[in-house]
């Protein structure tokens, strides 16, 4: 029984442990703008090796390395924007969490908007065609106990 809840107890520890890992382990800010900034660019950048979450929130190395390279960049007097065209420059626009708008991203931004018009218009027009089914069958009806082929 004694070893059943040591096991139960070191296996535990071991599926915490990522969690752990992945809180930044770095000293916050003195001022707290500048922290309030960091927390805010960590969550505007992608963690490279995740690719679905923000560096705020992966535990990734490279996210660690990321989030050091900012808070470099930030007690340098970096602003945001000059952080942001660092981060692009070095890692590609692919690094932060919302792409821009730009020519090569237009699909990405207009593409599910698209999609729900196409989809709204085929519903529609499936709509308009089951609305005159009923008139269609009842002409029909009509013809044939009339005696008149269809």
């Amino acid at each position: 029984m004694m070893r059943v809840r040591w096991s139960a107890i070191l296996l535990s520890l071991l599926l915490l442990s990522p969690i752990v890992r992945a809180l930044d382990s770095a000293p916050a800010f003195e001022d707290a703008g500048l922290q309030a900034r960091y927390e805010a660019l960590t969550r505007q950048l992608r963690c490279l090796v995740c690719q679905n979450e923000t560096i705020a929130d992966s535990g990734a190395t490279l996210a660690a390395d990321l989030r050091r390279e900012l808070r470099e960049q930030m007690a340098a007097g970096k602003s945001d924007a000059e952080v942001l065209k660092f981060m692009t420059d070095r890692y590609g626009a692919f690094v932060l969490y919302k792409p821009p708008f730009e020519q090569r991203t237009w699909l990405l931004w207009l593409g599910p908007a698209g999609l729900l018009l196409i989809g709204m218009g085929v519903a529609i027009r499936v709509i308009m065609q089951r609305a005159k089914l009923p008139e269609q069958l009842d002409s029909e009806e009509d013809a044939i106990e009339k005696g008149e082929s269809v």
